[in-house]
Protein backbone atom coordinates (compact mmCIF):
# COMPACT_ATOMS: atom_id res chain seq x y z
CA UNK A 1 0.00 0.00 0.00
CA UNK A 2 1.56 3.50 -0.82
CA UNK A 3 1.65 6.40 1.66
CA UNK A 4 1.20 9.67 1.05
CA UNK A 5 2.94 12.18 3.24
CA UNK A 6 1.64 15.48 3.52
CA UNK A 7 3.26 18.51 5.00
CA UNK A 8 1.52 21.68 6.54
CA UNK A 9 3.45 24.88 7.00
CA UNK A 10 2.02 27.33 9.19
CA UNK A 11 2.06 30.15 11.51
CA UNK A 12 -1.00 31.92 13.77
CA UNK A 13 -3.32 30.38 11.44
CA UNK A 14 -5.52 29.00 13.56
CA UNK A 15 -8.87 30.31 12.69
CA UNK A 16 -8.23 28.38 9.34
CA UNK A 17 -6.09 25.80 10.40
CA UNK A 18 -8.66 22.93 11.76
CA UNK A 19 -10.20 22.80 8.10
CA UNK A 20 -7.72 22.22 6.53
CA UNK A 21 -6.61 19.42 8.91
CA UNK A 22 -10.28 17.64 8.20
CA UNK A 23 -9.95 18.03 4.38
CA UNK A 24 -6.38 15.86 5.11
CA UNK A 25 -7.96 13.64 7.48
CA UNK A 26 -11.16 12.35 6.05
CA UNK A 27 -9.51 11.16 2.99
CA UNK A 28 -10.52 7.51 2.57
CA UNK A 29 -8.83 5.12 0.33
CA UNK A 30 -5.56 2.62 -0.57
CA UNK A 31 -3.29 4.25 0.80
CA UNK A 32 -1.94 5.06 4.55
CA UNK A 33 -1.59 8.62 4.92
CA UNK A 34 1.06 10.75 7.29
CA UNK A 35 0.09 14.26 8.26
CA UNK A 36 2.99 16.53 9.58
CA UNK A 37 2.39 19.75 10.62
CA UNK A 38 5.30 22.14 11.09
CA UNK A 39 4.47 25.60 13.13
CA UNK A 40 6.53 28.48 13.37
CA UNK A 41 6.06 28.94 17.65
CA UNK A 42 2.43 30.39 16.59
CA UNK A 43 1.30 32.71 18.94
CA UNK A 44 -2.44 32.31 18.72
CA UNK A 45 -4.27 28.70 19.31
CA UNK A 46 -2.71 27.04 17.20
CA UNK A 47 -0.59 24.65 19.03
CA UNK A 48 -4.05 23.72 21.55
CA UNK A 49 -6.30 22.86 18.09
CA UNK A 50 -2.72 20.44 17.22
CA UNK A 51 -2.82 19.04 20.44
CA UNK A 52 -6.65 18.37 20.27
CA UNK A 53 -6.14 15.85 17.03
CA UNK A 54 -3.72 13.44 19.78
CA UNK A 55 -1.93 10.97 17.41
CA UNK A 56 -3.64 11.09 14.28
CA UNK A 57 -1.09 13.88 12.94
CA UNK A 58 2.60 14.19 13.85
CA UNK A 59 3.49 17.86 14.50
CA UNK A 60 6.30 20.51 15.67
CA UNK A 61 6.22 24.12 16.71
CA UNK A 62 9.14 26.11 17.13
CA UNK A 63 10.91 28.98 15.58
CA UNK A 64 11.58 28.91 11.70
CA UNK A 65 13.11 30.38 9.03
CA UNK A 66 9.99 30.93 7.02
CA UNK A 67 7.39 29.18 4.98
CA UNK A 68 10.46 27.16 2.84
CA UNK A 69 11.84 26.70 5.95
CA UNK A 70 8.78 24.68 7.72
CA UNK A 71 8.29 22.61 4.41
CA UNK A 72 11.89 21.36 4.19
CA UNK A 73 11.36 20.27 7.94
CA UNK A 74 8.41 18.46 7.01
CA UNK A 75 9.79 17.07 3.87
CA UNK A 76 12.77 15.63 5.81
CA UNK A 77 10.55 14.13 8.27
CA UNK A 78 8.26 12.35 6.01
CA UNK A 79 8.44 8.71 5.26
CA UNK A 80 5.45 8.10 2.31
CA UNK A 81 6.61 7.32 -1.29
CA UNK A 82 4.66 10.23 -2.33
CA UNK A 83 4.68 13.84 -1.38
CA UNK A 84 2.78 16.94 -1.22
CA UNK A 85 2.25 20.26 1.30
CA UNK A 86 -0.90 22.13 1.82
CA UNK A 87 -0.78 25.53 3.48
CA UNK A 88 -3.09 25.76 6.36
CA UNK A 89 -5.81 27.93 4.77
CA UNK A 90 -6.33 25.47 2.07
CA UNK A 91 -7.85 22.08 1.06
CA UNK A 92 -8.10 19.25 -0.08
CA UNK A 93 -11.19 18.26 -2.31
CA UNK A 94 -12.89 14.72 -1.14
CA UNK A 95 -11.10 12.26 -2.66
CA UNK A 96 -8.48 13.55 -4.19
CA UNK A 97 -5.81 11.49 -2.09
CA UNK A 98 -7.32 8.17 -3.27
CA UNK A 99 -7.17 9.63 -7.49
CA UNK A 100 -3.26 10.56 -7.02
CA UNK A 101 -2.33 7.37 -4.90
CA UNK A 102 -4.38 5.27 -7.92
CA UNK A 103 -2.01 7.15 -10.28
CA UNK A 104 1.52 6.40 -8.62
CA UNK A 105 0.50 2.90 -7.98
CA UNK A 106 -0.51 2.28 -11.76
CA UNK A 107 2.03 4.72 -13.56
CA UNK A 108 5.51 3.74 -12.20
CA UNK A 109 7.21 6.08 -14.62
CA UNK A 110 4.91 9.16 -13.41
CA UNK A 111 7.00 11.66 -11.27
CA UNK A 112 4.85 14.06 -10.07
CA UNK A 113 1.36 15.14 -11.25
CA UNK A 114 -0.73 18.13 -11.09
CA UNK A 115 -4.70 18.96 -10.86
CA UNK A 116 -7.33 21.70 -10.90
CA UNK A 117 -7.86 24.24 -7.78
CA UNK A 118 -10.68 25.82 -7.15
CA UNK A 119 -10.54 29.39 -5.63
CA UNK A 120 -12.89 29.70 -2.44
CA UNK A 121 -13.14 33.00 0.34
CA UNK A 122 -13.25 32.91 3.52
CA UNK A 123 -16.31 30.98 3.74
CA UNK A 124 -15.22 28.43 1.73
CA UNK A 125 -17.45 29.72 -1.14
CA UNK A 126 -16.07 29.05 -4.43
CA UNK A 127 -14.97 32.50 -6.29
CA UNK A 128 -13.03 33.77 -9.08
CA UNK A 129 -14.12 31.01 -11.79
CA UNK A 130 -12.66 32.57 -14.49
CA UNK A 131 -9.01 32.13 -13.29
CA UNK A 132 -9.68 28.87 -12.37
CA UNK A 133 -11.32 28.23 -16.09
CA UNK A 134 -8.01 29.82 -17.54
CA UNK A 135 -5.55 27.94 -15.69
CA UNK A 136 -7.84 24.52 -16.41
CA UNK A 137 -7.69 25.25 -19.82
CA UNK A 138 -4.21 26.21 -19.64
CA UNK A 139 -2.52 22.82 -17.94
CA UNK A 140 -4.04 20.37 -19.92
CA UNK A 141 -1.37 19.44 -22.10
CA UNK A 142 2.05 19.85 -20.05
CA UNK A 143 4.84 21.60 -22.04
CA UNK A 144 7.64 23.07 -19.99
CA UNK A 145 8.19 26.12 -22.26
CA UNK A 146 4.98 26.99 -21.46
CA UNK A 147 5.50 26.39 -17.82
CA UNK A 148 8.16 29.06 -18.43
CA UNK A 149 6.00 31.81 -19.86
CA UNK A 150 3.28 31.21 -17.11
CA UNK A 151 2.23 29.78 -13.88
CA UNK A 152 -0.97 28.02 -14.22
CA UNK A 153 -0.36 25.12 -11.73
CA UNK A 154 -1.51 25.75 -8.38
CA UNK A 155 0.49 24.48 -5.42
CA UNK A 156 -1.99 22.23 -3.61
CA UNK A 157 -2.85 20.34 -6.45
CA UNK A 158 0.56 19.29 -6.80
CA UNK A 159 2.36 15.72 -5.66
CA UNK A 160 5.54 14.22 -6.34
CA UNK A 161 7.49 10.82 -5.81
CA UNK A 162 10.57 10.68 -3.27
CA UNK A 163 12.77 9.74 -5.51
CA UNK A 164 11.93 13.01 -7.82
CA UNK A 165 12.59 15.26 -4.10
CA UNK A 166 16.04 13.43 -3.25
CA UNK A 167 17.11 14.61 -6.93
CA UNK A 168 15.70 17.83 -7.45
CA UNK A 169 16.38 18.45 -3.55
CA UNK A 170 14.58 20.64 -0.90
CA UNK A 171 12.62 24.11 -1.36
CA UNK A 172 14.47 27.10 -1.62
CA UNK A 173 13.91 29.09 1.78
CA UNK A 174 15.52 32.05 0.20
CA UNK A 175 12.18 32.69 -2.16
CA UNK A 176 9.24 33.83 -0.57
CA UNK A 177 6.60 34.15 -2.69
CA UNK A 178 6.99 31.76 -5.87
CA UNK A 179 8.99 29.03 -3.60
CA UNK A 180 6.39 26.66 -5.07
CA UNK A 181 6.85 27.70 -9.06
CA UNK A 182 10.48 27.32 -8.69
CA UNK A 183 9.92 24.00 -7.52
CA UNK A 184 7.64 23.05 -10.25
CA UNK A 185 10.23 24.37 -13.02
CA UNK A 186 12.91 22.33 -11.06
CA UNK A 187 10.87 18.91 -11.36
CA UNK A 188 9.46 20.04 -15.04
CA UNK A 189 13.16 20.27 -16.10
CA UNK A 190 13.37 16.87 -15.51
CA UNK A 191 10.51 14.62 -15.85
CA UNK A 192 7.05 16.25 -17.77
CA UNK A 193 4.15 16.94 -15.68
CA UNK A 194 0.94 14.73 -15.84
CA UNK A 195 -2.07 15.87 -15.45
CA UNK A 196 -4.95 14.71 -13.43
CA UNK A 197 -8.29 16.08 -15.06
CA UNK A 198 -9.90 16.39 -11.73
CA UNK A 199 -10.46 18.76 -9.17
CA UNK A 200 -7.75 18.09 -6.22
CA UNK A 201 -7.84 20.74 -3.65
CA UNK A 202 -9.17 24.68 -2.88
CA UNK A 203 -6.92 27.24 -2.78
CA UNK A 204 -7.79 30.00 0.13
CA UNK A 205 -7.86 34.12 -1.54
CA UNK A 206 -8.95 37.01 0.87
CA UNK A 207 -7.04 40.06 0.47
CA UNK A 208 -5.08 39.16 3.51
CA UNK A 209 -3.48 36.46 2.54
CA UNK A 210 0.07 36.25 1.28
CA UNK A 211 -0.72 35.92 -2.41
CA UNK A 212 -3.90 38.33 -2.02
CA UNK A 213 -1.53 41.18 -0.37
CA UNK A 214 1.59 40.67 -2.12
CA UNK A 215 0.66 40.10 -6.02
CA UNK A 216 3.25 42.63 -7.38
CA UNK A 217 6.08 41.28 -5.86
CA UNK A 218 4.72 37.52 -6.93
CA UNK A 219 4.74 38.20 -10.36
CA UNK A 220 7.96 39.78 -10.28
CA UNK A 221 9.79 36.93 -8.47
CA UNK A 222 7.79 34.93 -10.81
CA UNK A 223 10.09 36.13 -13.72
CA UNK A 224 13.15 35.89 -12.24
CA UNK A 225 12.53 32.51 -11.54
CA UNK A 226 11.74 31.67 -15.15
CA UNK A 227 14.51 33.53 -16.46
CA UNK A 228 17.46 31.43 -14.55
CA UNK A 229 15.40 28.24 -14.99
CA UNK A 230 15.65 28.98 -19.06
CA UNK A 231 19.39 30.47 -18.74
CA UNK A 232 19.90 31.30 -22.62
CA UNK A 233 17.00 29.27 -24.03
CA UNK A 234 13.32 29.64 -23.98
CA UNK A 235 13.83 33.79 -25.03
CA UNK A 236 10.40 33.65 -26.68
CA UNK A 237 8.73 32.09 -23.66
CA UNK A 238 10.44 34.62 -20.90
CA UNK A 239 9.41 37.60 -23.33
CA UNK A 240 5.80 36.34 -23.43
CA UNK A 241 6.13 35.97 -19.52
CA UNK A 242 6.87 39.33 -18.97
CA UNK A 243 3.59 40.23 -21.21
CA UNK A 244 1.11 38.15 -19.46
CA UNK A 245 2.62 39.23 -15.89
CA UNK A 246 2.20 42.38 -16.75
CA UNK A 247 -1.18 41.95 -17.78
CA UNK A 248 -2.26 39.74 -14.84
CA UNK A 249 -0.82 42.74 -12.50
CA UNK A 250 -2.91 45.18 -13.98
CA UNK A 251 -6.00 43.19 -14.04
CA UNK A 252 -5.23 41.89 -10.46
CA UNK A 253 -4.74 46.19 -9.56
CA UNK A 254 -8.15 47.08 -11.30
CA UNK A 255 -9.76 43.99 -9.27
CA UNK A 256 -8.32 45.22 -5.76
CA UNK A 257 -9.57 48.91 -6.44
CA UNK A 258 -12.83 47.88 -7.42
CA UNK A 259 -13.32 45.96 -4.38
CA UNK A 260 -12.15 48.90 -2.57
CA UNK A 261 -14.50 51.14 -3.59
CA UNK A 262 -17.20 48.80 -2.82
CA UNK A 263 -16.04 48.57 1.11
CA UNK A 264 -14.83 44.95 0.11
Amino acid sequence: MVKISIVMPTFNQAGYIRRAIDSILSQKGGFELELIVVDGASTDSTVEVLKSYGQAIRWISEPDKGQSDAINKGLAMAGGQIMGWLNSDDLYEPGALAVVADIFASEPNTQWVYGKVRVIDLADREVRRWITLYKNLRMRRFSYAKLLAENWISQMGVFWRRGAWEQAGPIRIDLHWVMDYEYWLRLGARWPGRFIDRYLGCFRWYPASKSGANFRKQFAEELDMARQAAGNRYRSAILWHRVLAARTVAIYTLMRAVNRMRGR
